[in-house]
């Protein structure tokens, strides 16, 4: 699928105008809020409220990531996708309150297979609170419906999902150096297709945590996290109901070093312990985090380097977690003030667990690679114009459901501001 290009998710949006308030039908408009509201009140409304639209196209030689020896649903493997957006973004401060969302829709159209055209939505609030001098913290929400991934489930039947994100966090910083911190997030994916319903579930996460705060910028603290997974349909082999809900408890050291202006490293790491709801057996433990560190090379050239080890919910019939291990760089070369190349590489290799705690007699892991590089050209603030190329790989196991597979594509956009 196509990416909406970062610049018009970020937060830093340039003034625009909603109307051309020259025009003939704007002018009774002009006269009833010039009655309404002051002249500074109106501008300040433009710059909050952003439309934007997006067109894009693009190609894929194996959109359904079907085994390398496997043919394509009726008729070819590849495919050519059409996608059309259109929305609107705001931010708003209010005294030292600020509030931020977007609402956007898209069109999105495949040249061959038509039954998976489908409409978009993504929808998102955010309310970035602060009281007294040392209380602060937000509250939000988002809503999205797009396409589910081909990855682990290989289907020419459109299966849309929907994924509710709801989340609060508040830090409190009762002196000038120490800070304690408290979250909640809730995450709610739901099915479109009935053979995968039995993956609808919803994922609650709460922790709670303290820092050290350093002059220098850096930070030290703990964090101690549970993660209750819970399905909304459980599954059955043979006369048995498998509740395959897991909880996941996490102590991890976070760390924020600020080495200089142009490094800086960031851990989440520590020990985790998934427990299932049935089969306790298929429980699990060991290390798990996230490592990233940042370097800012030239001002102009910009690296991003990621090494993890996690676990996740897999959506299969067959596999219920994984416990994944992978690395990832990134690079931004600012090559000029109107043109910049993004360019990617990642490797992750996923250990399963399968659903009902079955035995499986072969390797039950699989590995994968993806690379990408990308061009953005910004003719003018309010345009932007991209092109991207792909190539993902996968070594894994035709029994699971997840087969070696081979898939490359490109993609190019044009991205409006009015």
């Amino acid at each position: 699928m196509l990416s909406f290009p970062r610049k018009y998710l970020s937060k830093s949006w340039p003034a625009a105008s909603l109307w051309d308030v020259r025009h003939p039908r704007c002018r009774s408009v002009g006269l009833l809020v010039g009655v309404l509201a002051s002249g500074s009140a109106w501008a300040d409304l433009s710059d909050t409220l952003h439309p934007f639209a997006s067109l894009g196209y693009s190609y894929d030689d194996n959109l359904l990531r079907l085994p390398d020896d496997a043919p394509g649903f009726e008729g070819p493997r590849s495919d050519t996708i059409r996608q059309l957006q259109a929305g609107l973004s705001f931010e708003r401060p209010v005294g030292r309150q600020v509030f931020s969302g977007q609402a956007r829709t898209s069109r999105v159209t495949f040249d061959h297979y038509q039954t998976l055209n489908y409409n978009g939505k993504d929808l998102s609030a955010a309310w970035q609170w602060h009281f007294l001098e040392n209380l602060d913290g937000h509250l939000g929400g988002s809503y999205s419906q797009t396409l589910t991934p081909f990855t682990d489930f290989h289907s020419s039947d459109r299966n849309l999902r929907i994924q509710r994100h709801e989340y609060v966090d508040a830090n409190w910083r009762p002196l000038a150096r120490w800070q304690v911190h408290g979250a909640f997030n809730r995450d709610k994916f739901s099915y479109d297709l009935a053979v995968q319903r039995y993956n609808d579930r919803t994922e609650d996460v709460a922790e709670v945590g303290g820092d050290y705060l350093a002059a220098s910028g850096s930070r030290i603290g703990l964090v101690a996290r549970n993660l209750k997974g819970k399905y909304d349909n459980l599954r059955t082999s043979g006369t048995q109901t498998l509740d395959v809900g897991y909880t996941q408890k996490e102590i991890k050291a976070s760390i924020y070093w600020y080495i200089s202006g142009v490094t800086q490293v960031q851990v989440l790491a520590g020990v985790a312990r998934r427990e299932h709801n049935y089969f306790a057996d298929r429980d699990t433990s060991g290390l798990d985090g996230r490592v990233t560190a940042f370097w800012n090379a030239t001002g102009k050239l910009r690296f991003t380097a990621a090494g993890w080890r996690e676990f996740s919910a897999v959506e299969s019939a067959l596999l219920n977690s994984s416990q994944n291990k992978g690395a990832s760089l990134n690079a931004t070369w600012v090559a000029t003030a109107k043109l910049q190349v993004d360019g990617s590489v990642q490797r992750e290799r996923r250990m399963f667990n399968t659903v009902g705690g079955l035995v499986l007699p072969f390797d039950a892991s699989d590995s994968g690679s993806k690379a990408s590089l990308g061009m953005t050209y910004t003719p003018l603030k309010s345009v932007q114009l991209s092109a991207s190329v792909f190539n993902e790989r996968r070594t894994g196991n035709a029994y699971l459901g997840n087969s070696s597979y081979r898939a490359n594509g490109a993609s190019i956009s044009a991205t409006a501001q009015f």
